[in-house]
Formats: structure tokens, C-alpha cells, sequence
């Protein structure tokens, strides 16, 4: 990685997208860590946007009566306002729409159709009007594309096969061009079989908003083809050659894994055929579940961040999400796990420490930060944890282990709370007030450092901490608290929360409030028997049990939330009601192919099971 520079990106979100807390997470991780490298002196380019072109826009603009344009200008400030209200600090905010970025597309257009990498022919074949591409009948198959029509038409299509063992050997000698291993792995996979090459135009007798191809007025360009390149647009590509050679390539690519193919196929290809150097690293992270299922809009269970700010303030959401999610593996969202969070580390490890220090230098050294004197052991080695500290949150960041880097943390603050419980100098400064002020500044100075080192997952509260230190020093090294300095008032940092019943759960947005569905919805539902014949706990997650359903002759694999209320060996032989025909999702890194029924209050959860158990497997539910 080009240590001189730093240079991040998120996907450009899609303009019809109402921004959800997934939004929220990859652009707060993304600031997380521009702001780390700012603070490690570097220069950083943080780039974020929108995706503006394409059929669904042009189609709800239709909808809506209104040009495509005017369409994209009333959405987009959904997204600034969101990134304000997070204290997003992107230093570009890109839209496909904008002149600087159509230039470049039909630059690289160009070059690549120059290249003998572009030709036109006739294509006969399915199509998924929902994503807006050609699929296979095997795509087809897997239910997960809507909307699938018969289509004949000529369009153009970029050879991207050509490049195919150029991205395998590139793979192979850049082992963290992808990232985490296991996403490396599926692309590794996926190129075993030969790309099939990329059809990059839609006839503008079918759709007219995109970006017109330089070389046919009659078609405009593919919609990820065109957005891609805004990462290259961003740097400077085309328009200043001096900013594009600075930042290119980029530092990270962040990703959601459902994005990862086009990301780390069709985007490298693009740009070996364009000749233009690859990203450093592409970095895949997971999902954000709620109750271990995946948000989805359509199921109403899309939490809206804009709720959660305004009920609990921003930078302990933002804490929560860099805290809570191993980068790239799925997390799940409750209000439940937030609080507790937000309680034990924010509001009892380190609002507390604050208050305490303060506190006691107000009531017994009339405000001012007393002299640390000479240092005892105990202060020493709290000296030497905080020295090692600034440098394994170093390493922990720039290996994308952000949460582990902020577990480092606070096992720190915990440390030292124990350093003043075992020092007492609410005690100590009856018998010995020198002694007292070593350990209150000792605590103070321990305290700044890790505010320092959680300064970018959240920059306001400790700079609120700053502020009542009277603190100017961001430096990493002890003694940057300068005794002699009167500190300053403060409200708690994190007033502790009580879980109420009414707050049992996150505002969400629920497309049909009454729930109610018709009953050709409730056909589509296949319920089977099935028999539970093997069952064990999912590796990092408390709550999940990994079952092995029968269903006939079929067997099933299902990942249920049942761990509190069913141990593994006594859910075998057990005969059970299974949702049949859902479609597979990935919760913790373990893939789900249905769900069980159950039943449940606030106390206890029953699996919803068969009276006679003798019933075979497999049996439709009616």
C-alpha cells in the first residue's frame, strides 16, 4: 500500500435506495478510516456518491412524471443529509450524472473499444429487468433474479474473457487484492469457468437515460459499466493527471459481498483493457442482520439511522456498528445488544472514568490537573500498556481489524478503572495528595490517549472529553496532559440508557403497516414436515444452532436463533414445520435453506411441531 497517501472509496449507492443502516455502516467505516490516516499524518482522498443512470431510475421518474434528472436531484439530498447528520468527513461526493464523470466513461469507453475489446453482435437470451443485465438459465434457476424476460436484441459487448488469466496470475501475486481471504476465494472459484463476455449497452429504443457510447449515438452504456469508473473519475482520470497520478491507485475499494463479482471481475478487467493500473485491495464486508435475517425493504425490517441518532446520538451508533461487526463476516442488529453496548463500554468504562477524574481533581485539587510527580510502578506500567496500545491499534487498523482495535481499547480503560479501584485516591489523598494527583493524572493522561485512538469511530464525544481535559495535545505519546490546567465542566459523555418496552425494537420502515397479505401471497408459502437429525452451535454467535434437516429425500441445512431454548441433542428426532421454499441467506458465515416455525413470548420459545410424530418427512403443510 502507497503509504504516502491514502485514498478510500465506498460503492456509489443507488439513487432509488431509501439509505438504511448497511448504507450507514460502509460509509462510517470508510470515514473511520480516512480519519485514522489523517491522524497518522497522511494525505487521504475519501470518496463516496451516487449511482444515478440506468432503467429503474428512468422508470420512476416515469412514474413519478418527472425527467430523470429532476428525479435524481430530489433524491440525492437523502443521502448528504444522512452523511451530515453521521459527520461523514468524504472530501468528494460523486454523482454518475455529472459532466466531469460522463467524460471519463466515454473515455474509457473508447480506449477499450480501440483495444479490439468491444464488438457488436446480436443476443438472444434472458433478462433480469430488475438488475438491468443478461442472465444465464443457471441464474435463472436460483430464484434470485425477478422480473425475467425472453429478449432479442443488438447490443454490444466487451471481451472480457481476454482478460481472464491476467486477473487469475494478478489474483495469485497480490495476495490482498481481496479481501477477506474467504470472498478471495469465491472469485477464485468463480473464474475456473470461462467469463462470458459483458453485454455494456442498452438500444436507447428501450432506455434513453445513460451515458451515450462515443462510437453509436443509437445506445447508452451499461449501468455498471459506467459506474465504476467513478472511482477512477474521483482521482482525477482524464481531467488532471498530476491528482489521478497521486491518488491512483486506490488504497481500499469498500464493498458489501453482494456487489463483490462486479467489483472484483468485471471492474479489473475494465481496467487492464483500459491499461490502467488495479486497485490495492477490493474489501468485501458482510451484512448487517436483524433477528439473523438479512434487511430487506420488501420485509419491512430496514432500519433507518436517521431513528437511531435522533433516539441515542450519533457517535454511539457509530461506535456500536465498528464495534459489533468482524469485517467480513455478517452481524446481527438488536436494540437489545446496542444498549447493552452502549451501557457497559460507553456509559460505564469510559463516561464513568471521566466523570471519577473530575470529580475528585475539582473536589480535591480545586479543578486544576495536579503534577504527575515521579511515576511508581504501578504508573509505569500503565505507561508502558498505553505505549503498546498506540501501536497495536495501529497495526490492528491497517490490517481492517477495526474491532479488535477498539477491544484493545477498552480492555485499557478497563485497566485503569482497576488501577484507581486498587489506588483509591479518594482515600489516598487524606494520607498522601501528591500520591493522589500522581494516580488522578496518570488515570487523565490514560484516559486521553484512548480518546485519542477513538477520536475517528467518534469524534464528537471525545472531543467533548478534550474539551473538559483542557486538552490540546493529540499526540500518542505520554505526557501530553500539561498539569497546572483547570478542567472544565462537563455533562455526563453517556447518560446511561434504560430499555424500555416501547423500545424493544428500532424504528424500521414497513411498507404495508397492516401486515396483511392475499391469499395468492400465502400460496406461495411451501410448508413441509421435516425431522431435525443433527444439530450443533454456529462458532462466535451465542444465540444460533446449526440444524440438518430431512425433508423426504432432501436434507436441509438451517441456522436458527434457538441456542437459549434448545440444546443440540435435544432437537434430533424431532419432527418439525418447515418454511420450504425461502430463499438461502448467509447468517455468521453459515448458509440457511429454509426456516422453522416457532413460537414465542417475552419468556420462552417452542418450535412449532407435529402431534403425530410417526408422520413422514417431507409432507406439504396445509
Amino acid at each position: 500500500m502507497n503509504n504516502r497517501v491514502f485514498y478510500i472509496t465506498t460503492p456509489i449507492y443507488y439513487v432509488n435506495d431509501d439509505p438504511h443502516i448497511g448504507h450507514a455502516y460502509t460509509t462510517i467505516l470508510a470515514d473511520v478510516l480516512s480519519r485514522y490516516h489523517r491522524n497518522a499524518g497522511e494525505e487521504t482522498l475519501f470518496l463516496t456518491g451516487l449511482d444515478e443512470h440506468g432503467q429503474k431510475v428512468q422508470q420512476a421518474a416515469s412514474d413519478r412524471d418527472v425527467a430523470p434528472q429532476q428525479h435524481c436531484d430530489e433524491m440525492a439530498p437523502r443521502f448528504t443529509r444522512l452523511w451530515k447528520k453521521l459527520h461523514i468527513s468524504n472530501d468528494d461526493f460523486i454523482r454518475t450524472t455529472e459532466n466531469r464523470h460522463k467524460r471519463v466513461v466515454q473515455d474509457i469507453l473508447e480506449k477499450v473499444y480501440a483495444n479490439g475489446d468491444i464488438y457488436e453482435d446480436e443476443y438472444e437470451g434472458l433478462y433480469s429487468v430488475s438488475e438491468e443485465r443478461f442472465i444465464t438459465d443457471k441464474e435463472a434457476e436460483s430464484g434470485e433474479f425477478r422480473d425475467i424476460k425472453e429478449l432479442k436484441e443488438k447490443n454490444y459487448f466487451f471481451k472480457m474473457g481476454n482478460y481472464q488469466q491476467a486477473l487469475i496470475d494478478h489474483i495469485s501475486s497480490h495476495p490482498t487484492f481481496i479481501q477477506p481471504e474467504h470472498r478471495k476465494n469465491e472469485i477464485t472459484g468463480f473464474l475456473k469457468q470461462p467469463l462470458n463476455d459483458l453485454c455494456i449497452s442498452r438500444p436507447k429504443s428501450r432506455l434513453n437515460w445513460g451515458i451515450e457510447l462515443p462510437f453509436d449515438s443509437n445506445y447508452v452504456t451499461y449501468v455498471w459499466f459506467d459506474a465504476l469508473i467513478n472511482y477512477i473519475t474521483a482521482a482525477g482520470f482524464g481531467s488532471d493527471q498530476e491528482s489521478f497520478s497521486k491518488w491512483w491507485p486506490a488504497s481500499y475499494h469498500l464493498i458489501g459481498k453482494d456487489i463483490l463479482t462486479t467489483h472484483a471481475v468485471y471492474w479489473p478487467t475494465m481496467l487492464m483493457s483500459a491499461k490502467i493500473e488495479l486497485p490495492e485491495s477490493i474489501f468485501a464486508h458482510g451484512w448487517w442482520l436483524m433477528e439473523e435475517s438479512k434487511m430487506s425493504k420488501s420485509m419491512g425490517n430496514v432500519i433507518d439511522p436517521m431513528g437511531l441518532i435522533d433516539d441515542y446520538g450519533v457517535d454511539p451508533v457509530r461506535y456500536y456498528l465498528m464495534r459489533e461487526m468482524v469485517l467480513g463476516h455478517d452481524a446481527n442488529f438488536t436494540l437489545e445488544s446496542f444498549i447493552k453496548r452502549y451501557n457497559s463500554d460507553l456509559a460505564n468504562d469510559f463516561g464513568n472514568l471521566l466523570s471519577r477524574i473530575t470529580t475528585l481533581v475539582k473536589k480535591n485539587f480545586a479543578g486544576i490537573l495536579p503534577e504527575p510527580g515521579e511515576l511508581t510502578q504501578p504508573e509505569l506500567d500503565i505507561r508502558s500498556s498505553a505505549e503498546d496500545l498506540v501501536e497495536l491499534v495501529n497495526d490492528k487498523i491497517r490490517s481492517m481489524n477495526i474491532n479488535d482495535a477498539i477491544e484493545e481499547i477498552f480492555q485499557f480503560i478497563r485497566s485503569v478503572n482497576r488501577y484507581m479501584e486498587y489506588q483509591a485516591p479518594w482515600k489516598l489523598v487524606k494520607e498522601d495528595k501528591s500520591s493522589a494527583g500522581r494516580v488522578l493524572y496518570t488515570a487523565a493522561e490514560s484516559l486521553r490517549i484512548s480518546a485519542m485512538l477513538l477520536s475517528p469511530v467518534m469524534p464528537n464525544r471525545t472531543r467533548d472529553l478534550f474539551h473538559t481535559l483542557n486538552n490540546d495535545s493529540v499526540s500518542p505519546k505520554w505526557g501530553g496532559l500539561q498539569p497546572g490546567r483547570e478542567l472544565r465542566h462537563h455533562e455526563p459523555l453517556f447518560p446511561r440508557i434504560e430499555l424500555k418496552m416501547e423500545k424493544q425494537k428500532p424504528e424500521v420502515k414497513v411498507e404495508n403497516p397492516e401486515n396483511m397479505i392475499m391469499f395468492e401471497d400465502f400460496k406461495k408459502v411451501d410448508l413441509r414436515t421435516a425431522e431435525n437429525v443433527q444439530a450443533e452451535k454456529v462458532d462466535d454467535a451465542d444465540r444460533l444452532l446449526k440444524i440438518q434437516v430431512k425433508m423426504g429425500e432432501d436434507t436441509r441445512q438451517i441456522v436458527a436463533g434457538i441456542a437459549e431454548y434448545y440444546k443440540p441433542d435435544a432437537l434430533i428426532g424431532k419432527k418439525v414445520i418447515l418454511v420450504a421454499n425461502l430463499k438461502p441467506v448467509e447468517i455468521r458465515g453459515v448458509e440457511s435453506q429454509g426456516m422453522l416455525l416457532a413460537a414465542s413470548d417475552e419468556n420462552s420459545l417452542t418450535l412449532v411441531g407435529l402431534d403425530d410424530n410417526d408422520l413422514p418427512s417431507g409432507l406439504n403443510v396445509s
